[in-house]
């Protein structure tokens, strides 16, 4: 590289930064809930994140009388986030609820409403991907120890999963409804 190509490297390069930074946005927005939902736009990739999600977002039915997991005055238990880029996509959405029903009959309901999307796993250590013999699907785990009274319902392959987490609270219930897809193209998302 002669003398005069050195000199123009770092005038290139921040060039070339500049533009790339120039090109992304930022949108935030708050939501009448207090919540907030940020857009961020790069010339490689979109990102979506925001808390306003319900069951209905994962799939999945909601439970009769279930009320969103709180604490205190924040929602942190609620996620719906799109990562975009030309070759891939990732959508996961996931929120938490509470009900004063036993686990069993919360485990009964999901179970019945997983069952329209395939076979129900039901695994006491968690849900685990298995990728071997030219297939693709969801594993219990072997690894773990068990919570007593939890379980995890699962139902897809690792591209397109639903899970629902399920453990008792006080003489109630805990739950997670959690949807994951992963695709190959963005626009499939």
């Amino acid at each position: 590289m002669n003398r005069v190509s050195k000199k123009f490297v770092p005038v290139v390069s921040s060039l070339a930064l500049l533009i790339m930074l120039t090109a992304c946005s930022i949108h935030e927005k708050k939501q009448e809930d207090g919540n907030k939902k940020v857009d961020i736009s790069t010339p490689f990739a979109d990102i979506h994140v925001g808390t306003d999600t319900e069951a209905k977002d994962t799939g999945l039915t909601h439970y009769p009388g279930a009320k969103p997991k709180q604490d205190g005055d924040t929602d942190k238990h609620r996620a719906n986030i799109s990562i975009g880029g030309e070759d891939f996509g990732l959508k996961v959405v996931a929120v938490s609820f509470v009900t004063d029903d036993a686990p069993e009959k919360v485990i009964d309901f999901y179970r019945k409403d997983l069952k329209r999307y395939g076979t129900v796993l039901e695994c006491k250590k968690g849900v685990n991907e298995n990728k071997g013999h030219g297939e693709s699907e969801l594993r219990c785990s072997d690894h773990g120890s068990e919570e007593p009274g939890k379980l995890d319902l699962a139902v897809g392959v690792p591209e397109k999963q639903r899970i629902v987490a399920v453990k008792p609270r006080g003489q109630g219930t805990e739950f997670s409804l959690v949807y994951v897809q992963v695709n190959d193209k963005k626009e499939t998302l």
